[in-house]
């Protein structure tokens, strides 16, 4: 294919899989049969899924999986998980039932305050700005009412917006810095269009004021756009217990396992290298809740990993202690997530995730949320400083390799107990499964 193609998003849905099909498939058939196999066969619901994004083909699989027994504030759930990665909702379940005997998960919201912000040049004085600013603040509000006013029903809305001196940064660079409250929903479409109409007032405000110059009064207004960065949404997650009580088969010295596992997170705090796999364990129980319920994953990743830079490197965003005989591990971490609007309104499975969850406020679900990420990160870290990460991961990995050799059942039995008793690795099964063909 080295032809662009006119005018693709108004052919149907079959004329664009035809024409993919023909344009890069050397069997284009068969192409064409796979991708209509993952279609819906209920109508209503591919349409429904057809309409989320432009130019669908088919439907991308995801596994839904539930991890069990977690006891978040003395409170029982099930946590659905979407993620396609082996060995995640197995060691999350692992870890809700180590800790459901020992006092559970404690979780607590910190801050709910999200941010947007109008990015502008102004060149002129800077006094004048400032005075202008102070004179005209009351009209970004009033002017917003006919946006804010079902979010103010709700107990939500503007908190304050203060003006920034950027100058240092950028010549002539200023910026409207908004906080909101969102409550259930994540806000972005309430944030941006509320942005939009502060940049509207400013320019128009700015056209009509005396003090400025000619040069004054004219502020290009360059964006206005919600921040995926929201370090005071913060939401906390912890578990503690004697250290004792660690004790269990593979912790046979609890002393020991706590001293270690402090010292396992000590190293992520101080080493970006460590930092970023421990970090990326953490967010495969977050991502994998937030894509079940319907949110946006990857705002949520860029504001975390921000968040773990904020002390000008890149950090651990867990922390661990043994004080007084008491072994304490927690993360703190930003989330703007929502529990109403977007595709939790429409999309079947995350209605049924929400569900599961006993439909909770967007508050309960940010406790879920780092609750799933500090159970990945609990797991992650007792598996490398006792067993090795590898031997529970290769176990669940078994499975992939099987698949990947389209093993039968006669031979997916005789995998199964010879890795029983040996070292699982991907070479290791191949050559098992040729030499049982052979």
């Amino acid at each position: 294919m080295n032809n662009a193609v006119a005018g693709f998003s108004k052919l149907s849905k079959e004329e664009k899989i035809n024409w993919i099909a023909k344009e890069y498939f050397s069997n284009p058939s068969e192409a064409i049969a796979l991708l209509k196999n993952y279609w819906n066969t209920d109508e209503k619901i591919q349409k429904l899924h057809d309409e989320f994004i432009e130019n669908t083909i088919t439907n991308f699989y995801i596994p839904l999986g539930v991890a069990p027994n977690f006891l978040i504030n003395d409170k029982y759930s099930a946590i659905p998980m979407a993620i396609e990665e082996s060995s995640v909702v197995a060691a999350a379940s692992k870890t809700a039932k180590f800790w459901s005997t020992r006092g559970g998960f404690k979780a607590t919201v910190i801050n709910t305050e999200k941010i947007g912000q109008v990015h502008f040049i102004y060149k002129g004085d800077i006094s004048k700005l400032e005075l202008f600013f102070i004179q005209t603040k009351a009209k970004f509000f009033s002017e917003t009412e006919s946006i804010t006013k079902n979010m103010q029903k709700r107990g939500g809305g503007i908190l304050d917006i203060v003006l920034k001196d950027k100058t240092n940064l950028l010549p002539n660079y200023f910026q409207l810095h908004a906080t909101f409250e969102t409550k259930d929903s994540m806000g972005a479409n309430f944030i941006n269009s509320c942005l939009e109409q502060f940049a509207k007032t400013l320019r128009e405000e700015a056209l009509v004021y005396e003090l400025f110059s000619v040069t004054e009064k004219n502020i290009q207004i360059v964006m206005s756009i919600l921040s995926n960065y929201v370090p005071n949404c913060l939401v906390r997650a912890e578990v503690s217990c004697p250290v004792e009580e660690l004790k269990e088969k593979h912790i046979p010295n609890p002393q020991e396992f706590a001293e270690r596992f402090v010292q396992a997170v000590q190293i992520a705090e101080v080493e970006p290298y460590r930092a970023v796999t421990h970090n990326k364990g953490i967010m495969n129980g977050i991502d994998a809740v937030v894509l079940a319920t319907g949110n946006d994953f990857r705002a949520v990743e860029a504001g975390i990993h921000a968040y773990a830079s904020r002390n000008g490197h890149y950090s651990s965003l867990s922390h661990a202690k043994i004080e007084n005989g008491i072994f304490t591990f927690w993360l703190e971490i930003p989330l703007a997530l929502g529990t109403v609007g977007g595709l939790t309104s429409l999309h079947p499975l995350v209605k049924l995730s929400l569900e599961m969850l006993e439909n909770p406020s967007a508050k309960e679900l940010m406790q879920v949320v780092a609750v799933a990420g500090l159970a990945q990160n609990f797991a992650a870290l007792r598996s490398l400083t006792t067993t090795g990460i590898q031997e529970g991961h290769m176990k669940m990995h078994l499975n992939n390799i099987i698949n990947q050799f389209e093993a039968n059942d006669d031979e997916r039995i005789l995998v199964h107990k010879y890795f029983k008793k040996n070292t699982i690795s991907h070479s290791a099964v191949v050559d098992f499964i040729e030499n049982l063909r052979k």
